[in-house]
């Protein structure tokens, strides 16, 4: 494709992506700043555990698993990918906006594409300590990492704001006990 075919097709992707998108509300999420912070919170389930909304697909348990899944498939790759096409444009635009946006909003209960099941009896502290133990692995890192299924390459940065960012959109889910 030439460079100009390109630069239109985003263009028009990019103009596309509000309408596309429309079910976005990170407004609504909380943000981690850091890896550090979000890492914090995440130990702090085991002695505060909260709520689930009630109309989540998952326990909490398979939510953390989901969270640790995907930064595990950010380093070693994912099991199944979008095709090109969609990871140049449609994925780039809902990245880029998502990036721009500072906030990601997707499927709250949308396994990752070819993905191992989430283990419903799985306890609560195992999926803590694998999501931890997965943010280490992604932190301690030095090698290249895996293209995303769907935004396609991002740079260790932008890896690092789309894991926060997931984190965050999935934090919309739990409600603190009063």
């Amino acid at each position: 494709m030439t460079n100009r075919r390109t630069v239109v097709l985003r263009g028009t992707v990019l103009l596309a992506a509000p309408a596309l998108l429309a079910g976005c509300q990170g407004d609504l999420s909380p943000a981690f700043a850091t890896w550090k912070q979000a890492r914090k919170a995440v130990f702090e389930l085991l002695f505060s555990p909260p709520k689930m909304l009630r109309d989540n697909a998952w326990t909490l348990a398979q939510l953390l698993q989901h969270l640790a899944q995907s930064i595990e498939f950010s380093i070693v790759g994912f099991p199944e990918m979008k095709p090109a096409w969609f990871r140049s444009s449609l994925g780039a635009a809902a990245w880029t906006l998502f990036n721009a946006r500072g906030k990601m909003s997707h499927s709250l209960d949308e396994p990752i594409p070819g993905a191992p099941a989430l283990d419903a009896e799985r306890s609560l502290k195992s999926s803590v300590q694998r999501l931890l133990d997965a943010m280490d692995a992604f932190a301690a890192h030095k090698g290249p990492l895996a293209p995303h299924f769907a935004y396609g390459p991002l740079s260790r940065e932008e890896y690092e704001r789309a894991h926060l960012m997931h984190l965050a959109n999935h934090w919309q889910q739990l409600v603190s006990k009063p």
